[in-house]
């Protein structure tokens, strides 16, 4: 197991989430990581140079193989925005990367055929919640590719919850070579299609539009939120967007909507991620104090920075960013 360590600042998390992030080795033989949805990095841990013991066998007996590898160490982790996506399928487009990029998987499982418990607790995993692993349902895979100056290592560890998938890397390389950079685009992929907007005024007027993107599936964007940066809570107004929201659901007495918090790329995405999720529960709070809608038919959340609409890469595009968006709970 790796000797604990003293985190620092990464610069993976230096740029926010996008769809792809590249992998870059010294010297050469780039890898281009494209994950199954908008990735957000939320954790990591690294060390100049230590010694790692790479799975390379289920766990059976008490105990597992493994394979002793020295170097510098870098453990990185994601939440993917993938609905539906299973582990196979989040794990599928790494792996084909990896291949690509010369490397041998030595190693790969999943879940029952790893060991269950005892590998996943017998194998080194960032914390709850960087990394979360379903016991029921993860997958492993260990890879290795020789080079001039000793052995690269990689492990991937994927795994998800009932929305969201989660990766798990782990990089171990030899001295020459060093620890692969990992670094994202400032320009994020948008999210597709744009989510139509409720109009921040006409709430009377806008009653059926949103009726109607709200029955066909789509999220609305509540326009004219405007929160200050940094902040979680409105400015004291009128919001004709909320008020249209209201009067909608005092007309369809039998529903429940979604609202979900979202970013823009710049800063810390994990505390990002935090003051969408207090975005959203402060509209929640505003439409169940002013306008008298029931607790239980209003749910929040936050995405931060994962579904950009815009770009991040304008202040204008920011902006657009950071919003509010109104979903149709399905019925069970």
């Amino acid at each position: 197991m790796i000797r604990r360590t003293t985190k620092r600042p990464s610069r993976a998390l230096a740029f926010a989430c996008a769809v792809g992030l590249a992998l870059t080795a010294i010297p050469a033989h780039a890898l281009m990581f494209e994950f199954a949805g908008p990735a957000t990095p939320t954790g990591e841990r690294r060390e100049a140079l230590t010694s790692y013991r790479i799975p390379v066998g289920p766990w059976a007996g008490g105990s597992m193989p493994t394979e002793l590898a020295e170097g510098a160490f870098d453990q990185t982790a994601w939440r993917i925005a993938a609905p539906g996506k299973t582990t196979l399928e989040l794990l599928r487009p790494l792996r084909d990367q990896l291949a690509k990029a010369g490397f041998d998987t030595i190693f790969e499982c999943e879940t029952a055929a790893c060991g269950g418990f005892d590998f996943r607790y017998g194998t080194e995993v960032l914390p709850e919640p960087e990394m979360h692993v379903d016991l029921g349902d993860f997958r492993f895979l260990a890879a290795r590719r020789d080079g001039t100056d000793g052995p690269d290592y990689l492990t991937l560890l994927v795994s998800r919850s009932a929305d969201t998938g989660f990766v798990q890397l782990t990089v171990i390389g030899s001295d020459g070579i060093g620890t692969p950079d990992l670094v994202t685009s400032t320009k994020s992929a948008l999210s597709t299609p744009s989510s139509p907007v409720l109009p921040a005024a006409s709430a009377a007027g806008a009653q059926s539009d949103l009726g109607l993107a709200l029955a066909a599936g789509a999220p609305v964007i509540l326009s004219g939120l405007n929160f200050p940066s940094g902040k979680k809570d409105l400015p004291p107004g009128d919001y004709p967007a909320l008020a249209a929201l209201a009067a909608w659901l005092n007309a369809n007495p039998d529903a429940r909507v979604d609202l979900t918090g979202h970013s823009d790329g710049s800063g810390n995405p994990v505390a990002n991620t935090a003051l969408s999720a207090k975005r959203a529960e402060a509209i929640r709070a505003l439409l169940i104090t002013q306008h008298g809608i029931a607790a239980d038919r209003i749910t929040a959340r936050g995405l931060g920075p994962a579904l950009p609409i815009a770009s991040n890469d304008t202040v204008e595009g920011r902006a657009k960013n950071r919003r509010v968006e109104v979903t149709l709970t399905p019925t069970r």
